[in-house]
């Protein structure tokens, strides 16, 4: 295996979120911003020559910037690209964007670059909901930033949250058509989540903000799922959606068990055993240990001193293979299933599996993508196609997925 997917952090904003819980810093909090940002970028920047001079960048096939705000740093950003495409060749390359940092200008140079496709921090398209969780764009805004990187020629996709203070069903509503109507190829629908110790949590806790209760929530993803597939879009990933040929491959990576490198403050990486063994000099001394089939590294710092290690047995990284699998609309593969029967115990995946079904959280998908109503007898027997999430899954996903974690 290889790296194939590799993640760059910027922790810069132009100001917080209400409800943010990211590791970001807002600009205006620092004494001289351009400089903090230009000494960040100068040792992210070093970090990508060195993995690339050690041949680790070769194999890359998606690259995503994420933060923070990434277009906040203008044509800072666009030679961060620049320096990333030195050593590889990426088939997709996404930049975060909010529109309030985008411009048509910032498009045209990002697609010059190599960038491929924009994701940007729509949240809403109603203003008064934008201002109640401290958005600091407009509904214009976020509308001309889509047509700046249609125009550019860059792949787009937004994201919208739902249970947002002050929003309704029709407010919803009136998002989702919107921005379906803007022409987007790619999007995601997150429920507001809020935070212990945000500004929003504050608000809150004391009783002066109320926020749509759950059923609601589930209302309102039903709602977009609706509106979205009769679009022609179609779910891929249980808060993603995307038109034929424009599902997100770095999202997929995260949920394939693909080997990904994150680089910069707070970047995760996953990589396996062999991956690690070559570039630990790169993190730290510490030799994979006997066993270690998966290990995940945490940056905690700015200037990757500072690292979190995580080393997975065969049975974690398989439950968790499981899991994350379970993210995906083609839900747990056969091939992996019986993979992980040879690591776990046919019987025991089997019952898990049938446990999930009883629940309601997933169903057998044959290879033409119906559902069985029974599962045949003969061939592989007790796995007779690819367990997929239901509708119910996607939305008690965290009871799904713990019937597979659960395992190691």
């Amino acid at each position: 295996m290889a790296i194939e997917a590799l993640y760059l952090h910027i922790p810069f904003c132009q100001s917080k979120c209400a409800y943010c819980d990211f590791d970001s810093v807002a600009a205006c909090s620092l004494d001289d911003a351009r400089t903090a940002q230009a000494c960040y970028l100068d040792r992210l920047t070093n970090r990508v020559d060195a993995f690339g001079t050690a041949g680790l960048l070769d194999g890359v096939r998606t690259v995503y910037i994420g933060g923070g705000t990434p277009s906040l740093l203008g044509m800072r950003l666009v030679e961060l690209v620049r320096s990333v495409m030195q050593w590889c060749a990426p088939e997709e390359f996404t930049c975060e964007a909010n529109p309030e940092s985008f411009t048509s200008s910032l498009a045209l140079q990002l697609a010059r670059a190599g960038v491929t496709r924009i994701s940007l921090g729509v949240q809403s398209l109603q203003e008064e909901e934008l201002k109640a969780v401290g958005r600091i764009h407009s509904a214009t805004q976020a509308l001309d930033a889509i047509c700046y990187a249609k125009d550019a020629g860059l792949d787009v996709s937004c994201d919208l949250m739902c249970g947002l203070p002050l929003q309704t069903r029709d407010s919803w509503a009136k998002s989702v058509a919107g921005l379906i109507e803007a022409g987007p190829c790619h999007i995601s629908i997150y429920p507001l989540t809020v935070e212990d110790g945000t500004p929003l949590a504050l608000k809150v806790d004391s009783g002066r903000l109320v926020l749509p209760d759950e059923d609601e929530q589930a209302d309102e993803m039903e709602l977009a799922r609706r509106f979205l597939v009769e679009a022609g879009f179609a779910p891929y990933e249980v808060a993603s959606y995307a038109l034929p040929g424009h599902a997100c491959r770095h999202n997929i990576a995260y949920w394939t068990g693909i080997e990904y490198l994150g680089l910069g403050r707070s970047a995760a990486s996953m990589l396996s055993r062999d991956t690690f063994r070559m570039s630990s000099s790169l993190f730290s001394d510490l030799a994979p240990r006997d066993g270690a089939a998966r290990i995940r590294v945490l940056q905690t710092d700015d200037a990757a001193s500072a690292f979190e290690i995580e080393q997975l047995g065969i049975r974690e990284a398989m439950a968790e293979d499981l899991m994350l699998a379970c993210r995906m609309t083609r839900g747990i593969p056969q091939e992996l299933l019986l993979r992980a029967s040879a690591v776990f115990g046919k019987q025991i995946v089997a019952d898990t599996c049938a446990r999930a079904i009883e629940l309601g959280l997933a169903t057998w998908e044959a290879p033409d993508g119906e559902n069985y109503v029974d599962a045949p007898s003969g061939g592989v027997g007790l796995f007779p196609g690819a367990l997929a999430p239901t509708q119910q899954g996607w939305l008690e996903g965290n009871e799904l997925f713990g019937l597979f974690w659960n395992l190691a």
